[in-house]
């Protein structure tokens, strides 16, 4: 039995949770995840950079086709309290939140300490999230029109999750239940 190949794109601000519905889709259907926030941190040591502007989109374009976009909505305030309140595992990428995955002061893996990146501290998120905005308008309006686009609001990825879930399930069947996460 083949298998049905689906190329999708989540975006959203920083600390919208991009991550979390990405895993969440990896184990549910099985997809690889490639993270751009990984690769775009690579490429600015690197001094290059990674899917994040309208041009950049255009060019993913002639590299393959976009089955589906989903487009994660959530109020400034929520994004601004996540962000200054992240903490990670450098090596590994792990994301750790004071309020709802906290740490005990080291990573639960390894026991190696996590450090809050400096875009995280609460005077460089207002300023990142205002760049963002700018930057994605003109990328949303993109795959908008080309009938990819669906965008899903909240304050929660737990509540948001159920909605891509079942997106997701009308495109690519489920290895396992949505529950299971």
């Amino acid at each position: 039995m083949a298998s049905k190949l689906l190329r999708a794109v989540i975006l959203g601000p920083p600390g919208s949770g991009k991550g979390t519905v990405c895993q969440r889709i990896a184990q549910n259907f099985g997809l690889q995840h490639l993270s751009s926030g990984h690769f775009l941190r690579e490429n600015i040591k690197a001094s290059t950079g990674f899917p994040r502007t309208l041009g950049q989109a255009e060019a993913l374009d002639k590299i393959c086709e976009v089955d589906l976009v989903i487009s994660l909505n959530i109020p400034f305030e929520t994004l601004k309290d996540r962000l200054s309140r992240r903490w990670i595992h450098p090596p590994s990428g792990r994301v750790y939140n004071l309020d709802f995955n906290p740490p005990h002061g080291i990573d639960d893996v390894t026991g190696e300490p996590l450090v809050q990146q400096e875009d995280d501290k609460p005077e460089a998120v207002a300023a990142r999230l205002r760049q963002y905005k700018d930057v994605a308008k003109p990328v949303i309006e993109l795959y908008k029109s080309r009938g990819v686009l669906h965008q899903f609001s909240g304050t929660e990825t737990n509540k948001i999750w159920p909605y891509v879930y079942t997106l997701f399930s009308n495109k690519i069947t489920p290895i396992q239940s949505k529950e299971a996460y």
